[in-house]
């Protein structure tokens, strides 16, 4: 069999856009947050993390600018080398000072955090332990280290106490979870699980890349369940609430500098970007001063839950403004997609493996600048496609 046969055969994706269904790689000619534009089709945009609709304020927009012309558009290079900037080392600062961590270190992207930490911190005779619906990223992290992998059934706090208990006492041991579980919307419960990482002497990692901006007055799971020091690294994204592209993680001053020096996906990539870096702490700023669109955000996420179950449909255990639709058969998932696109409401179809099986659903997602307008659109919408597809029970 040749290594290309297996390219010449695969015909999912073909088979999706010959049925008029494809969902994917969908080229915006224009954005403004919560309204796109796809060539001359305006939509309501109810699938981007851009939970506090900082991407299109203006002095966000003027601090990419500004760095663009004081630094230029690249570093050029690793951040071991010619790749630092003072803008880094100051949103650094501004990070663990945030999240109240000793020290912080920024990568590229939220991706490679999660493949840089896990594997250079989980060496041969260690042991990952990971929720079974952890983000992609941090299964690879788990590959790419040298160390075993455990997991556990989706927030089941017996089942990781089975994992545990299961463990020499003389391995080091590493719990990675999201705080925020990016389909279901979901939270870990992050009180038990800090409370059996203590029993057991485990390390805890918290994936904050759907909770900061949305819990903890921004600050995350940790912060939300009033756990903020008794979690030993929050790792988060900078592609979400924060506007821009990158990703950090902070805690410990000793164990940030290891990863500093150890993480391969932050010693063999090209910096943030000037204009990135100054985005975020343009960002980090604008969180602070303007905690109403924390509150405005997750009061969305209530309302809209509330309404999608009152007509009917199934929400799953959403506790956020990710709430997902969930529909069960990939087919139907793809025709809800299209009828709500031609309508004009952007949504996310997700089908297997991305969840379980029969699980399929549509990802809905609110920005603080949704205004009750677009919402009640958004309903009406969602009623008009539920009837006519069968959604509703």
């Amino acid at each position: 069999m040749g290594l290309f046969d297996k390219c010449r055969q695969y015909t999912a994706a073909k088979d999706i856009q010959s049925a008029g269904l494809y969902p994917y790689f969908i080229p915006l000619t224009h954005s403004e947050g919560t309204e796109v534009t796809v060539d001359d089709h305006r939509l309501i945009m109810i699938g981007s993390n851009n939970y506090l609709g900082l991407t299109t304020h203006p002095q966000v927009r003027e601090a990419a600018i500004e760095a663009t012309r004081l630094y230029g558009t690249s570093c050029t290079g690793s951040r071991f080398l010619n790749g630092t900037l003072a803008l880094h080392l100051e949103l650094e600062r501004r990070l663990a000072e945030f999240f109240e961590a000793e020290a912080a270190l920024v990568f590229s992207t939220g991706y490679q955090t999660n493949l840089g930490t896990i594997s250079a911190l989980v060496g041969r005779g260690d042991v990952v332990v990971t929720d079974k619906d952890d983000h992609a990223s941090i299964v690879d992290g788990c590959r790419l280290s040298f160390g075993k992998t455990r997991r556990f059934r989706h927030n089941d706090m017996d089942h990781l106490e089975r994992v545990l208990s299961g463990l020499s006492k003389e391995t080091g041991k590493l719990v990675v979870v999201d705080g925020v579980f990016s389909m279901g919307g979901d939270i870990a419960p992050l009180p038990d699980i800090v409370s059996l990482c203590q029993a057991y002497d485990t390390q805890l990692m918290v994936d904050d890349a759907h909770s900061v901006g949305i819990l903890g007055n921004g600050r995350g799971t940790a912060a939300h369940f009033g756990l903020t020091g008794q979690v030993d690294l929050i790792m988060g994204t900078f592609s979400k609430s924060f506007a821009s592209l990158g990703g950090f993680i902070a805690g410990a001053s000793d164990v940030i500098h290891y990863i500093q020096h150890n993480a391969r996906s932050l010693m063999f990539s090209a910096s943030m970007p000037p204009a990135t870096v100054a985005t975020v702490l343009k960002a980090l700023e604008i969180m602070q001063a303007e905690p109403e669109r924390i509150d405005r955000v997750n009061q969305i996420g209530a309302y809209m839950r509330t309404e999608f179950r009152r007509l009917g449909f199934n929400v799953g255990n959403s506790q956020t403004p990710i709430i997902p639709i969930i529909i069960g058969d990939d087919t139907l998932t793809f025709q809800a997609w299209k009828a709500l696109y031609d309508a004009g409401v952007y949504t996310n179809p997700v089908v297997s493996p991305a969840v379980p099986p029969e699980l399929s659903l549509l990802r809905t997602s609110y920005m603080a600048t949704h205004t009750d307008e677009q919402l009640q659109r958004v309903l009406e919408i969602f009623t008009q496609v539920g009837d006519a597809l069968d959604l509703i029970a």
